[in-house]
């Protein structure tokens, strides 16, 4: 617990001094945060450094392919309300900027750690965590991601016998199958719109059933647990039965989802669902995501969305038409180079909205739009969308590469 003595030996003092030095460079030469940088290097000085520094700390781990880090953002200011809390806020999610976010706090009580899904199960074992939140899994970067089974493979396997508590989505089957090895989960109904990366069971290959939110297979018997929290509506329903309301800044349903977990995840530490989910009112934005910002007189909204689950989630949440939809999306490295996942997102639910696409692969997402029967234009560029668009609010939607350069663009 923290309140120890200082636990960090002298090589891994010189480690973080070096860290924080490279990261400081880094940021003075333009080159973003300096955060992996930095952990890069006191990983390469000091390799058990992330283990020191998290040794006195409660740590809780969040993964997901969607939502961790709005997630890691909710927990971290409901557990605020027991004590310091050190976070990855900025989503630097690897081994790297995990231990350059733990390395830049020495008086926290709790790490908050949000966790990139193939990462996991190391990170777990590095930081011994209290707790680990699991909230779903599905496909993203095709070309680097393994496919979604071997990733929840690779939780079940690392997370089997693990001390800590799993809060884990009693909807999702591969977080059921990948936290079912674990002797200690708390399960919580937060839904699960997205449901193409789950008709095969995890645990035998057959046919998924799934009758009205229920899951099981009809071969094996794997099936949905029964969920201790549960979000219904508006409101969190505790192990108890008490429904506490949710009222949340950021919008749409998979947040409220977020919030239950959250809420589920701030018990284990003592924390009351009323008092966190009051905390989590403070958020306004994530890293951007969900900022209002003004741009050549017209009232951008900015949402992230990453691949199939995300953007039908996102879609679910934007004003009705005629409210203009700006798209862009990119394929780099960060992105993932595989494209081929737009055939997969149902863009009939942009019907009636006035559209512009842009991005480095604003061409393949046209196609896309004219196969879906959408009305859109193709434009150079973020400045020309939204000329495009009368004064008002736009809904701009961005894959991760494409929502850095907007930021970028109309300088948020």
């Amino acid at each position: 617990m923290a309140g120890n003595s200082d636990p960090l030996s002298p090589r891994a003092k010189i480690a973080v001094t070096a860290g924080k030095a490279v990261a400081a460079a880094s940021r003075a030469a333009g080159r973003g945060s300096g955060s992996v940088i930095g952990g890069r290097v006191a990983l390469k000085l000091d390799p058990d450094l992330l283990a020191r520094l998290a040794q006195n700390l409660d740590v809780v781990l969040v993964s997901a392919t969607n939502g961790k880090t709005t997630t890691t953002r909710l927990i971290a200011e409901a557990l605020r309300a027991a004590g310091p809390v050190v976070s990855n806020a900025l989503g630097a999610n690897m081994p790297a900027g995990i231990t350059s976010a733990l390395a830049g706090s020495s008086d926290a009580r709790y790490g908050v750690i949000e966790v990139d899904e193939k990462y996991l199960a190391g990170v777990a074992r590095d930081t011994d965590p209290k707790c680990i939140a699991l909230l779903n899994l599905s496909r993203d970067q095709l070309d680097r991601a393994a496919e979604t089974r071997m990733l929840a493979e690779n939780w079940r396997e690392g997370l089997a016998g693990s001390k800590a508590v799993i809060v884990a989505n009693a909807d999702d089957p591969l977080v059921v199958w990948a936290a079912s090895s674990s002797p200690n989960v708390i399960w919580v109904a937060a839904g699960q719109m997205w449901k193409d990366d789950a008709w095969s069971c995890p645990s035998c290959g057959g046919v998924m059933q799934r009758p009205g939110d229920d899951w099981f297979c009809g071969e094996c018997g794997f099936r949905r647990p029964t969920p201790s929290w549960a979000l219904s509506g508006d409101h969190v329903l505790d192990p108890h039965g008490s429904a506490w309301p949710i009222h949340l800044q950021l919008p749409g349903r998979a947040n409220k989802a977020n919030a239950a977990s959250s809420a589920a995840v701030a018990a284990v530490f003592g924390v009351p669902p009323q008092v966190a989910l009051e905390r989590m009112y403070q958020v306004q934005a994530v890293a951007g995501r969900y900022d209002v910002v003004q741009f050549m007189e017209r009232d951008l909204r900015l949402l992230l969305a990453k691949n199939p689950a995300g953007w039908l989630e996102t879609f679910s949440l934007i004003d009705p038409p005629p409210t203009p939809v700006i798209l862009s999306v990119n394929a780099r490295g960060a992105d993932g180079t595989d494209t081929s996942w737009l055939w997969d997102v149902d863009y009939t639910r942009l019907t009636g909205h006035p559209i512009c696409v842009v991005g480095d692969r604003k061409l393949d997402l046209a196609v896309r739009l004219e196969v879906a029967g959408q009305h859109f234009q193709v434009c150079d560029n973020l400045d020309q969308a939204v000329q495009q668009s009368p004064p008002g609010r736009i809904e701009v939607i961005a894959n991760y590469t494409a929502f850095q350069d907007l930021r970028r663009r109309v300088g948020n």
